[in-house]
């Protein structure tokens, strides 16, 4: 399944915002959405609970997932799409776990200098990482909270054009998205001729993912092994779903082995193991005096 992590070390940048409307906008549009909160405030799922009360007819049900350090939990069968929160000051080996099970990377940023500069250096930690630098986890920046009477989505645009990062959309700081917070809704619940403004600054992004997640962690399929063919993906580095060819005969059974190969982990379950070590709590040696 596709997972789009929300970073951002800065605290207030809009992670919970922007995971909450993207986690609705594909639940809208039928697709089974898990929200994962990995933030110890588990903003989030509280917003989920003030959902689950309001009638919402077009709206698929958005799974919660609060990771405990003691309980673990992988994500339900029929899940289709992963969206992270994820806690501020993520860096060194935690982020490169975010990159290491993320296909697409979004990063909130305000428009302040102190802002900027620590979104500028956790983009230089991530393109560090092989698989970030590659381009098989997509990283992009989001203007968040923006003063629509200033030049503050220009400013973003020409320092994430800069660092070379690509900025996908400029949020206007409004009330609408504080009054769907307390009811545990966003701008793609409400109708659309009331928020058209709004919406219209999300479409760029959305567009942007559409290609990013459309051919992502496909099922294989499963029986008897035959001969196999794939085709080009979206995305550079994945592989495509293996379709069967019923023409190609059986390949011969192989003779039982003296061992067994280890079966590999799914991706819910290095993002599982991954979560659980995330938030057990690290036991420091004491230094030597």
């Amino acid at each position: 399944m596709p997972v789009i992590a929300i970073v951002n070390r800065k605290g207030g940048s809009g992670k919970s915002t922007l995971a909450t409307h993207l986690a609705a906008s594909f639940a809208n549009r039928g697709v089974a959405v898990m929200l994962g909160d990995v933030d110890r405030q588990q903003s989030t799922q509280g917003w989920l609970r003030m959902r689950g009360a309001e009638a919402l007819p077009n709206s698929a049900p958005i799974v919660g997932w609060a990771v405990d350090p003691k309980r673990v939990l992988r994500p339900p069968a029929g899940v289709s799409l992963v969206v992270l929160d994820t806690p501020g000051g993520l860096h060194g080996f935690d982020l490169a776990r975010v990159a290491a099970f993320a296909d697409v990377i979004l990063m909130p940023v305000c428009n302040s200098a102190f802002d900027r500069e620590s979104a500028a250096e956790c983009h230089a930690e991530l393109m560090a990482l092989p698989r970030v630098a590659s381009g098989r986890c997509k990283v992009a920046a989001i203007g968040m909270r923006l003063d629509a009477r200033t030049r503050s989505a220009e400013t973003l645009a020409l320092w994430a054009r800069a660092i070379k990062l690509p900025f996908l959309a400029a949020l206007r700081e409004a009330q609408v998205y504080v009054r769907g917070v307390e009811r545990g809704v966003t701008l793609f619940d409400l109708p659309a001729d009331k928020v058209a403004a709004d919406l219209a600054q999300w479409q760029p992004l959305l567009e942007w993912l559409e290609p990013a997640l459309a051919a992502v962690h496909k099922p294989a399929i499963r029986g008897n092994p035959t001969v196999l063919r794939s085709a080009p993906m979206a995305l550079e580095g994945r592989s495509a779903p293996m379709a069967l060819d019923s023409r190609a005969a059986p390949l011969p059974r192989l003779r039982a082995q003296a061992w067994v190969e280890p079966r590999r982990r799914s991706t819910a379950e290095r993002l599982a193991g991954w979560l659980g070590w995330l938030t057990t709590p690290k036991v420091r040696r004491p230094s030597a005096s």
